[in-house]
């Protein structure tokens, strides 16, 4: 009920942003005429979305993400300027399940010339935990909650990654048939550093002490379900939500069980619940990103998806063999 009454408001909100920018300005302008007249306009959702389809495009689109570095893309909200890009984009790239707004925000700023690709169209979903459950067996199962929501997360799967690209490259092939084998081109090049990483997680996962490992959040599903592990969340999907004391109290009984020695936080998320818990057991914390958007200091280090994900990598190696 709570996520139905957040998306009511999100739609009534989407509407009153267009009405407000067509009683403004009436049709919006691009922001370099000489550079969208050349170039494919590609507008994106959020990191992984603008980073594969940044990758597909090479040169031959201008390609913008509308929720900005640093923000949480669960529950950002689209403001009228943003609205306006996508009314005007040539290609509009979501991924589907975390953006909520999506679907009143396309109904709201319709076009005809528009391609719009759901990059997770027509892939096997798992399912995520919104509320808590309580025992032993939501553990064993990677779960925290009676009521389940799909989850958005598979980008964090390296082979989900490769049909995302490949269905990002359609797309752009539907909208500008022209270039569309420049575009297969790019595609295939970086499919081929997808396999190579998703080799890498497969070889570096292989041989680990314990295959469970806990994190903060239930964000890492896919990457589990793809390497033989198994994920122990101590909240559920959504960054909003935090566990009760009974939770805590179990998680920490699990780890102390287990001898887990790291406990997992995600960046753009507040990591105190993490450092509870493994103040509780004496353990560590550690990061595990889920790439819904890059830092600023991710930027300034010139990380992108792969380096980001080799750094994930490294992370469960250590803490799975510890």
């Amino acid at each position: 009920m709570n996520r139905m009454k957040k998306n009511l408001k999100k739609t009534l909100a989407i509407s009153a942003s267009l009405a407000l920018l067509l009683a403004a300005c009436g049709k919006s302008e691009p922001n370099d005429a000489n550079e969208s007249d050349a170039k494919l306009s590609v507008v994106t959702t959020f990191y992984p979305m603008y980073e594969f389809s940044r990758q597909v495009a090479g040169d031959l689109a201008n390609v913008v993400a509308l929720i900005p570095a640093g923000a949480e893309p669960h529950d950002w909200e689209p403001s009228a300027q943003d609205m306006a890009k996508v009314k005007d984009a040539d290609v509009f790239v979501y991924n589907g399940i975390v953006e909520g707004w999506v679907d009143a925000a396309l109904s709201s700023a319709s076009s005809d010339k528009r391609v719009v690709v759901r990059a997770s169209e027509g892939l096997t979903t798992l399912e995520g935990a919104a509320e808590e459950e309580e025992g032993e067996e939501a553990h064993e199962h990677g779960h925290t909650g009676g009521e389940h929501a799909e989850d958005p997360h598979v980008w964090l799967d390296p082979g989900l990654a490769q049909r995302e690209v490949a269905a990002i490259e359609a797309a752009f092939e539907k909208a500008d048939p022209a270039n569309k084998d420049t575009y297969k081109k790019n595609a295939d090049a970086y499919i081929a550093e997808l396999k190579a990483l998703d080799e890498a997680y497969r070889e570096g996962l292989k041989d680990v002490k314990t295959i469970q490992f806990v994190t903060q959040h239930a964000a890492f599903g896919y990457l589990a379900h793809a390497y033989g592990l198994e994920q122990v969340p101590i909240a559920g999907l959504s960054p909003e939500q935090e566990p009760s004391p009974g939770k805590m109290a179990e998680i920490v009984e699990f780890a102390k069980a287990h001898q887990v020695k790291t406990i997992f936080f995600e960046t753009l998320v507040d990591p105190q619940v993490a450092r509870t818990v493994a103040d509780e057991i004496g353990a560590k914390t550690d990061v595990l990103n889920p790439l819904e958007g890059l830092t600023e200091e991710d930027k300034k280090n010139g990380l992108d998806y792969i380096g980001i994900m080799k750094k994930n990598l490294e992370a469960l190696v250590e803490a799975l063999n510890a």
